[in-house]
């Protein structure tokens, strides 16, 4: 297989990163993670907020006109991304861009039309994280035309250094998994970390026959060396029977990957991972990174 062009010691695959801020703990927690990302594919970091200059409070429009509201706004938020992070991301190497409306829509739009490679965005994590990824992070997931990798932070809790070392990628043996490995093949190999695949034969029932579990394993196996064979990929391969999500998962916390790649939902692809709502589930509840492709 042709490998990825280089710059230098980089692959191009990855370029240009775009980080949505809000200027959160969660927000400068994952600055460590793009900052990592950034230095291993020797890729530029654009910081993009989206202020919403439609959303006040009761209070503001009883003291004063919605338009001197919104100026308002739109100067504090060009405020704060002046100065959000510059340490991490100095402004003469990473471009700040501010833009009106809805955060979701902006940041899918502007990755698309300016060709970015990935977009980078923390969960919330905490007692709400389920409520709270079903708004921004989610609609992103949901529209972007580019892989995202999703972290989840607490504002009190430190995140895990990112090694990349171990990258696990999950496959739902659709019509779009080769386009899956071939891209966690790739990224993996630029990273320099160690890819494993796994496959897991969806059982919801505590006990199964062994012959039912013997065919799903060897049919799994025979698909995944077909796909291996097509992208030039040697990874190792575990098969695990049980539910979905769970058993992810629970590899994933066994093996201690840095990050783990996953599929999301595409024309015509059937699988697993079609499913918006595990996607969703995977990226709350993953502890590594999740890069959904």
């Amino acid at each position: 297989m042709e490998e990825p062009p280089r710059r230098g010691n980089h692959y191009q695959m990855i370029q240009k990163i775009l980080f949505p801020v809000d200027f959160s703990p969660s927000c400068a927690a994952m600055a460590a993670y793009v900052e990592r990302a950034a230095a291993i594919f020797g890729a530029q970091v654009t910081i993009i907020h989206v202020c919403d200059l439609s959303s006040h409070n009761g209070f503001e429009l009883y003291a004063r006109p919605g338009n001197d509201i919104a100026k308002e706004h739109w100067n504090l938020a060009r405020h704060k991304i002046e100065l959000f992070l510059t340490t991490e991301f100095p402004t003469e190497k990473s471009p700040r861009v501010l833009l009106p409306g809805n955060a979701a829509n902006m940041i899918t739009d502007t990755a698309r039309r300016n060709r970015f490679d990935l977009i980078m965005m923390p969960t919330h994590a905490g007692r709400f994280r389920r409520m709270l990824l079903g708004s921004t992070t989610a609609k992103v997931l949901n529209a972007s035309d580019c892989p995202v990798l999703t972290a989840q932070h607490a504002a009190a809790i430190a995140p895990r250094p990112l090694e990349h070392r171990k990258w696990v990628c999950a496959l739902a043996l659709s019509p779009d998994s080769e386009r899956v490995l071939r891209y966690a093949k790739s990224v993996a190999l630029a990273a320099g970390a160690d890819l494993s695949l796994i496959y897991v034969i969806e059982d919801s029932k505590a006990q199964s026959k062994t012959r039912r579990r013997s065919d799903g394993e060897r049919k799994a196996l025979q698909r995944i060396a077909e796909l291996q064979s097509s992208v030039g990929s040697e990874a190792r391969v575990s098969i695990a029977v049980g539910p979905v999500k769970e058993t992810l998962l629970a590899q994933v916390r066994e093996t201690y990957a840095d990050v783990l790649v996953i599929g999301r939902s595409r024309r015509g692809s059937l699988g697993h991972f079609e499913d918006l709502d595990l996607t969703y589930s995977l990226v709350r509840d993953s502890p590594c990174p999740v890069v959904s492709v």
